[in-house]
């Protein structure tokens, strides 16, 4: 069976799409900060025949990042390695004439040094696996300029140019940055606490494009789920 490695599985998105792939049999190695809450979702994501690894940890570890993949070795390889833990850098969301220095460090040692670091612990397995790939959740703040959003689009958009390049250094791999459009999350509401998100989607509908790249196999690049969704 494939393994997946899916960071930030506890909920939203990396939770749906973690289920997603147990439904289709992957084996998953998963994590999360919360000890607890991780292990209310790994009972929620096992299925039969589906092996899964839930590790406690932050991804920002350098020890947590290689058990995180020594428990994909053991499940027999990766296939898919996603990048969706993600820090705010603050919360709620301020401009940046007062965000926090120490919140914009926490944002790119979580989305985007924690993400290459995974990529280089798992390089090895991603290029044996037969349709290696990795998946790193952006977002449109990383390519629009909206106020308050500053600190967590500049680490964004690290992560996408970092995607960028690794999918040129690593033509064997499927490299895919996505940017999931609106969602009703945690995330969302810590960052803007005030704002009504009732009519923004859950990310469960997110997934049916995510799961379109696995299947297609599109060249690597940066893509967004709603356009994805619209080739379905």
């Amino acid at each position: 069976m494939p393994v997946a490695l899916v960071t930030g599985a506890s909920k939203g998105l990396g939770l749906a799409l973690g289920t997603a792939l147990a439904e289709r049999g992957w084996d998953l190695v998963v994590d999360a900060r919360d000890a607890a809450v991780l292990e209310a979702a790994a009972r929620r994501l096992s299925a039969p025949g589906t092996r899964v690894r839930a590790l406690p940890g932050s991804v920002t570890d350098p020890e947590h990042r290689a058990a995180l993949v020594a428990e994909a070795r053991a499940l027999g390889g990766l296939d898919l390695l996603a990048a969706n833990a993600s820090a705010l850098g603050a919360a709620p969301l301020v401009p940046l004439a007062r965000h926090p220095l120490d919140g914009l460090r926490e944002a790119l040692e979580t989305n985007v040094v924690a993400a290459l670091g995974l990529v280089q612990e798992s390089l090895g397995l991603l290029r044996s696996a037969p349709a290696g790939a990795v998946l790193g959740i952006s977002s449109d703040a990383a390519v629009e300029a909206y106020g308050t959003w500053g600190g967590y689009g500049s680490s964004k958009a690290a992560l996408d140019q970092l995607l960028a390049v690794l999918a040129v250094e690593e033509p064997g791999l499927r490299v895919w940055a996505v940017d999931p459009g609106d969602m009703r999350t945690e995330l969302y509401r810590a960052a803007v606490p005030l704002d009504d998100d009732s009519g923004r989607p859950l990310p469960a509908a997110v997934v049916p494009a995510l799961l379109r790249l696995l299947d297609a196999r599109p060249p690597s690049g940066r893509y967004a789920a709603p356009a994805l969704l619209e080739r379905s």
